[in-house]
């Protein structure tokens, strides 16, 4: 056969085959599925990956070519690959379809959806609903964005009666609009600056979330007024609204009420009855977390699960890793890593939740503007500590804040020189910044933080 022939050959048979772009966990996770579904497929990644054995297709190496991925019959995309990338946007001008791993499980999953969308939060609410959820009648599995590819929930055959999915941005976009039975937007501040060609855009693709949400299904909201439009669109289409924010229980379906001690309640409503809890009964700590629960607890209600059941779970729940979590006492002093707030707004929430505090800060800050930060630095941080290669912006954060700093660079200086600051004072690593210029993710930052802290125990 020639070699004209054997390409001819090769091009007819990717008009039937899908192109896996990026093959990281999604991307192993769209391959099996699709080759246990006895579905053609071959796989692509800038990087070298070495795909498991037990994984049987064709790997490309090297920079994506549009017009070889046009020759596939559809591709689908991992969310860590640019949906504007020169090699897609090619493809997508030769009429092949693009989109991610949403599509494919929208596309077979037929049990009831809930799925929760939003900057910040999203994993401590998916893991919190995946628990109450739980005690029903054919439970519930969780996946999507917080560490187990939604494909992977179908894996065995055996569908699951009902699933939560915590959708990214990303997700969202490179998918048709699915329809969930129970959906929440916890928040949409600035953040993916570097995947999204503008904040409109950013938006646009968590609203996505609701798009195709009609008569019988639940929407759950912020409370402030920027969402009302989408509220009154949603009733208009028969959807259940409710609205969660920090307010009082009469005017609001879930959320956080201020009291005049100036402490706090949770709150939720079980039918039309206020389920109410105090902040002192929840080992998490701070206000962002606690609405967080409530739009958690407000989701169980709503799927019948008793109040006696929600409580316990809250009042038991102590956060995930990585995202405000105590680590002890340890040097006369508590220590808390949220190296999960890899953006301001995150940081700020976790910074208010203290009276004083020493801060640890830097990293990799995606375009956004640290400089926001500056009212709640000033009126709960003692001391900067700066790590990362692009310290310039938080030096300059804390001097107009009138905080002292020093850019110590690496965790272990931070976390020494942390333990030697104001007696007494809690020290919280909260990044406002991603990862990457020196970790692998904020996972390994979480990790070495709590290694160093635990170090200090062995010194004199």
């Amino acid at each position: 056969m020639s070699l004209a022939s054997r390409h001819t050959q090769l091009e007819s048979a990717r008009r039937k085959a899908t192109a896996i772009v990026g093959m990281g966990k999604t991307g192993l996770s769209v391959a099996n599925y699709l080759l246990r579904s006895g579905l053609a497929c071959e796989a692509f990644d800038e990087k070298p990956v070495a795909l498991p054995a037990s994984l049987q297709l064709r790997l490309h190496v090297g920079a994506f070519d549009g017009e070889v991925l046009s020759t596939f019959e559809r591709i689908i995309v991992s969310p860590g690959i640019s949906w504007d990338h020169p090699a897609l946007v090619v493809a997508r001008a030769h009429g092949v379809p693009v989109f991610g791993d949403l599509e494919l499980f929208s596309e077979h999953y037929q049990g009831d959806v809930i799925a929760i969308t939003g900057t910040n939060g999203k994993t401590t609410t998916v893991s919190l609903i995946d628990t109450m959820l739980d005690t029903l009648a054919g439970g519930i599995e969780a996946g999507g964005n917080i560490g187990i590819p939604m494909l992977d929930l179908l894996a065995d055959g055996d569908e699951p009666q009902r699933v939560v999915l915590e959708l990214s941005s990303f997700q969202l976009e490179r998918a048709s609009p699915v329809r969930p039975r129970w959906a929440a937007l916890l928040n949409v501040q600035p953040d993916h600056a570097d995947m999204h060609s503008s904040a409109a855009a950013y938006k646009e693709a968590k609203l996505r979330l609701f798009a195709k949400q009609g008569e019988g299904d639940k929407a759950m909201l912020p409370a402030d007024s920027e969402w009302n439009p989408l509220a009154d669109e949603l009733r208009g289409r028969g959807v259940y609204v409710r609205r969660f924010g920090m307010g009082n229980s009469d005017t609001l379906d879930a959320g956080v009420q201020l009291q005049d001690d100036g402490s706090w309640t949770v709150f939720w409503h079980h039918y039309d009855v206020a389920e109410i809890i105090s902040s002192s009964d929840l080992p998490l700590q701070g206000q962002h977390q606690h609405l967080n629960l409530a739009v958690a607890a407000q989701a169980a209600a709503d799927f019948g699960v008793s109040a006696g059941v929600i409580r316990q779970s809250l009042t038991s729940f102590r956060g995930l890793p990585h995202r405000m979590q105590s680590l002890g006492l340890v040097a006369g002093r508590e220590w808390f890593d949220d190296s999960k707030a890899t953006n301001p707004d995150a940081a700020r929430a976790a910074l208010s939740a203290f009276h004083e505090v020493i801060w640890i800060c830097g990293g990799l800050r995606k375009g956004l503007d640290v400089s926001v930060l500056r009212d709640v630095v000033a009126g709960h941080v003692t001391q900067v500590f700066i790590i990362g290669t692009d310290p310039k912006p938080y030096a300059e954060l804390a001097y107009a804040a009138g905080v002292p700093s020093s850019f110590v660079k690496t965790m272990d200086q931070a976390v020494k020189q942390a333990a030697h600051a104001q007696a007494g004072l809690s020290v919280l690593l909260s990044p406002a910044a991603s990862s990457q210029d020196q970790f692998k993710d904020y996972v390994e930052r979480g990790l070495l933080f709590a290694s160093e802290v635990k170090a200090l125990e062995q010194m004199p």
